[in-house]
């Protein structure tokens, strides 16, 4: 016994939008004699006469108007299907789970990550905002599509990116003396009270290095593993630091002077994925995007 198709189907449904068969053809992109014995074939097959002749047309019968609330039905979840289909390959759907050390957390990603998202209104976000160590560990046990950390990273074996560097930078308390100057050297910071990331982080080691390479003696009251902190403590007007750009400009309104600092400490770091997959496709536009602003962020 033959079967209804799919074509037969559609060059119904065609009909019932178009009301020609002439657009109806047009619609489905073949010839009207095809159109013609797809309806044939497709009413032979039901039994049913769904079209009846008037002048030059065709009109639908009653059984036709009942039989097209239940094919639109049909079609409509198919076109939702297609739909969701090309959101898919567009990336504008589907969820997206982040982490991110706490200097791009706190201001600088979370704004990149809010324009991303307004592109893809039917993508869902998860962001994390937590030190390196547990960014690499939560990434290494997918439970995140991308990290961003600071390098070097931990574990070697996870794929990793490396992203633009931009420069770390002074940052002193409204009103300090070094604010008349644009660019600040090691020397500048001799006797100064200074608040220092905790020890035993990279990031702690390049700058102690620089001071400890000119001889450069600081008092070292505070140390924190949080950025954010030390810009709080520094715009308090306790003392003076050596920060992230991303922090500093969150803080660049809130009691805090920013300068250059030369020798130029570069503050490096990489987007990183779960070694058990490969990166999702949205995961890496959203690196593509990082990656533009960095380039634009220090020019």
């Amino acid at each position: 016994m033959a079967r209804i198709n799919s074509r037969q189907v559609e060059a119904f449904r065609a009909m019932m939008l178009t009301g020609s068969v002439t657009e109806a053809a047009a619609l489905m992109t073949v010839t009207q004699p095809a159109v013609s014995r797809l309806l044939r074939d497709f009413q032979a097959l039901l039994k049913m006469e769904l079209f009846e002749r008037r002048g030059t047309g065709l009109v639908p019968t009653a059984a036709a108007m009942a039989l097209y609330t239940e094919v639109e039905r049909s079609f409509v979840g198919l076109e939702r299907i297609t739909a969701a289909a090309e959101e898919i390959r567009g990336r504008r759907t589907g969820s997206l789970r982040i982490a991110a050390l706490p200097a791009l957390s706190n201001g600088y990603l979370p704004r990149l990550t809010g324009h991303f998202l307004k592109e893809r209104p039917n993508l869902n976000l998860a962001f994390f905002g937590v030190i390196s160590p547990i960014v690499v560990d939560w990434v290494l046990n997918n439970q995140c599509d991308v990290g961003f950390a600071e390098v070097p990273i931990a574990h070697s074996g996870l794929p990793s990116m490396r992203l633009p560097s931009p420069a770390r930078v002074a940052v002193l308390p409204t009103g300090h003396r070094l604010a008349e100057k644009q660019v600040l050297e090691p020397r500048d910071f001799e006797g100064e009270t200074f608040i220092s990331l905790s020890a035993g982080s990279s990031s702690r080691h390049l700058v102690d290095q620089i001071f400890h390479r000119h001889d450069v003696r600081r008092v070292l009251r505070v140390e924190t593993a949080l950025s954010e902190i030390m810009c709080g403590m520094v715009s308090s007007g306790l003392g003076v630091a050596i920060c992230d750009p991303f922090t500093a400009q969150e803080f660049a309104t809130r009691g805090v002077v920013v300068r250059r600092f030369l020798p130029r400490i570069d503050f490096e770091f990489s987007a990183v994925f779960p070694a058990q997959r490969s990166p999702s496709p949205v995961a890496l536009d959203l690196v593509e995007m990082m990656r533009k602003s960095l380039v634009e962020f220090e020019s």
